[in-house]
């Protein structure tokens, strides 16, 4: 295992992190109910028919490649962008480290940046028909689901940012794609289930929420000292000497 790839499971565990922040988890029966267009008696069955199943499958993975285009582009663009901006690499550290302490205060509640607390979801009032609809949702809610994914975004693309290669950005951001849309995907198959867990889970989001905060803190941290880049060459040759 390279330090990238350390790298690489920490962004899809940031992704997890996104999907489990309490303005995403709560909606998403929403998301489905609105993006499949099945009730949401059906959706809670417990054994759904075949074609509430293909609907919610195929319907789920659109919204998913609708989210993942945008990220990923996001992620190709903070690379390039990175490597015109290459003489000021370590200015431009300091200062996406700085913001990203203040990203995970404002995510812990210790006190709050107030450009982030409106909501700047798009949102599509009439869902265009059929699955090309359900893609546009997806890249709706890529490019406009700030006050809970953007900071844990942030710190993803200040880290796609230092890359050395644009293919590293794109597989940074596919990375945390999937951390949020395997989730989504296994909650859209098996919505029973996943009301069921939510139910549980639900009175512990506020403690997932700080510890979105800390973590964070600890990435804008590793960034500012250039600390992230030296462990993962750290895991590199750990691995390489086993």
């Amino acid at each position: 295992m390279s330090g990238l790839e350390v790298t690489y499971i920490g962004a899809f565990i940031a992704g997890l992190l996104s999907f489990l922040s309490p303005c995403v988890l709560p909606l998403i029966p929403s998301y489905i109910m609105y993006i499949t267009g099945i009730s949401y008696g059906d959706l809670l069955a417990e054994h759904p028919s075949h074609i509430i199943r293909q609907k919610s499958i195929f319907h789920s993975l659109c919204f998913i490649c609708g989210f993942t285009v945008v990220f990923v582009l996001l992620g190709a663009s903070a690379t390039y962008i990175g490597t015109f901006l290459h003489e000021n690499a370590v200015i431009i550290r300091k200062v996406g480290g700085v913001l990203l302490v203040l990203l995970g205060i404002h995510v812990t509640g210790l006190f709050h940046l107030t450009f982030l607390l409106g909501d700047k979801r798009v949102s599509i009032k009439h869902k265009p028909a059929g699955y090309v609809g359900s893609f546009l949702v997806g890249i709706a809610f890529a490019a406009g689901w700030t006050p809970c994914i953007g900071p844990i975004l942030a710190a993803i693309l200040a880290v796609a940012a230092t890359a050395e290669k644009v293919s590293q950005g794109i597989l940074l951001l596919l990375s945390y794609s999937l951390g949020l849309g395997v989730p989504f995907f296994l909650a859209a198959l098996a919505m029973h289930s996943f009301m069921l867990l939510f139910n549980r889970f639900k009175k512990y989001i506020r403690i997932c929420e700080i510890i979105t905060g800390f973590f964070l803190m600890a990435i804008g941290v590793l960034i500012y000292t250039n600390w992230l880049t030296r462990l993962s060459g750290y895991v590199t040759l750990f691995f390489q000497g086993i």
